[in-house]
């Protein structure tokens, strides 16, 4: 191994220490180590029951931190999660036994989760004024509690789903839709719990932190309207694609005011508390810290990185070739960009990301490393949770015959970075709070070789 070659493995080791100090910050029973449950609750005795309803990435574990804290205090319980989580579930961590975990499908809901989301709404409704309904949320909620208002089938909500994922809509304006397609998003969870007591922790997924956006805010008012919801449609020119039914029962809340998302003056809002578990931010300023306790120079560079995948790729490889500080610098960022898709190929956002910065960071001589990863692991429909590139990645990729403009233009970025090895796979992580991509420029003395 050359000089070169050991400074640029070096870089590459440290950016994946980076990532892991990022993830291990928002481990939800880490986080819930921290909630001061006495505040939260003034005296849990007071209740009759107490019920634990949830869905998302990261509910398994939020479930496992919560029965590991009140046991069988804890009268009936049952979170949705991913196919695949309970299987991938970490050995080290507290696994829930009271609480049902049941697995559906995600990003596009599936049979599995229209039962589970049916049985969550039973659950909940039969809770009394005496009994405390403990929510726990995370991202991918909104398409594991699947519960359709009357009119719409699985099979249209599946087709408006996918038509949305594909958009390039963000997240705000994709669960705007969706909370209007839905019993439980958009506050309903809350109305039907009434006049239970409920509590929400919430693992934020989205930029902002948006509590009402978060697994489409099943817990807190909805601010957006049917209007909206045909607004997102329209704007993204998927009106006429989406089925008629959905068209039908958009146009018909419109047109009728009870048919409206509860609102803020809702009573079921004043026995409901929502509250932040833990979001980008945490991983980023972890990460920070490792990145200093690497012998970097760290500095966060916003939580709230949006727009398309590869506009932003080339965007953060030109700000990193251009770093004026003395390297070696560490720069974060964390957020969710959004792909549009023409067609469809083997990918996901933070893939494709990170080759549109590695086609900018061709033949640039300074020691630059980028990985752009997602914290719950997953990057689209692959195994993988993102990539990391650096100036050599592209001439390698030619030398092997590889086409980095094609891989990109067709979004097939997936087989592209498997052929090199520059995936970045840690499987499913149980949490989620977006994406944390992170730019090293220059190697510490340490790690210089």
């Amino acid at each position: 191994m050359t000089k070169q070659e050991a400074r640029r493995q070096a870089q590459l080791d440290d950016a994946l220490a980076i990532y892991r100090a990022g993830l291990d910050a928002v481990r939800p029973d880490r986080l819930m180590e921290r909630v001061e449950w006495e505040r939260l609750f003034e005296g849990i005795d007071t209740f009759d029951r107490m019920l634990v309803v949830g869905a998302g990435k990261a509910a398994m574990a939020m479930a496992g931190a919560v029965e590991a804290r009140f046991g069988r205090r804890i009268d009936a319980g049952l979170v949705v999660v991913p196919h695949g989580y309970v299987a991938s579930f970490p050995d080290d961590r507290p696994r829930p036994e009271r609480i049902e975990v049941v697995e559906a499908g995600h990003p596009l809901p599936d049979a599995a989760g229209v039962a589970a989301a049916e049985r969550t709404l039973a659950m909940v409704r039969e809770a009394g004024a005496s009994d405390l309904v403990l929510v726990l949320l995370s991202g991918g909620g909104t398409a594991l509690w699947p519960a359709f208002v009357d009119g719409i089938s699985l099979q249209a909500a599946q087709t408006t789903f996918e038509l949305l994922l594909h958009s390039g809509a963000d997240i705000h304006q994709i669960n705007t839709v969706r909370k209007h397609l839905s019993r439980i998003g958009g506050g309903r969870l809350a109305t039907t719990a009434f006049p239970a007591t409920v509590v929400a922790l919430v693992l934020s997924d989205v930029v902002g932190d948006n509590l009402s956006v978060v697994a489409s805010g099943p817990t807190v008012p909805d601010p957006t309207t049917f209007l909206d919801a045909i607004h997102v449609l329209q704007q993204f020119e998927l009106w006429e694609k989406v089925p008629p039914e959905v068209r039908a029962h958009l146009r018909s809340g419109r047109d009728t005011p009870e048919f409206e998302t509860p609102k803020a003056g809702h009573p079921a809002f004043r026995r409901t508390l929502t509250m932040l578990l833990g979001s980008n931010r945490q991983a980023l300023a972890a990460a920070a810290d490792e990145a200093r306790r690497r012998g970097y120079r760290s500095r966060v560079v916003t939580d709230r990185l949006t727009g398309e995948a590869r506009v932003v790729g080339e965007r953060i490889a030109r700000q990193l070739c251009g770093t004026p500080a003395d390297p070696p610098v560490c720069l974060l960022w964390g957020g969710e960009t959004t792909v549009t898709l023409e067609r469809g190929g083997e990918g996901g956002r933070n893939q494709e990301l990170a080759l549109a910065a590695a086609l900018v960071l061709e033949g640039h001589t300074r020691p630059v490393v980028l990985l752009s990863a997602g914290t719950d692991g997953l990057d689209g429909p692959t195994d993988a949770a993102g990539a990391v590139v650096h100036p050599e990645t592209i001439p390698e990729a030619r030398c092997r015959g590889l086409d980095p403009d094609m891989a990109l233009q067709n979004h097939d970025t997936y087989p592209f970075f498997k052929a090199l090895d520059g995936l970045v796979v840690t499987g499913p992580t149980h949490t989620n709070v977006m994406d944390l991509l992170i730019g090293l420029v220059g190697v510490p003395d340490r790690a210089a070789g």
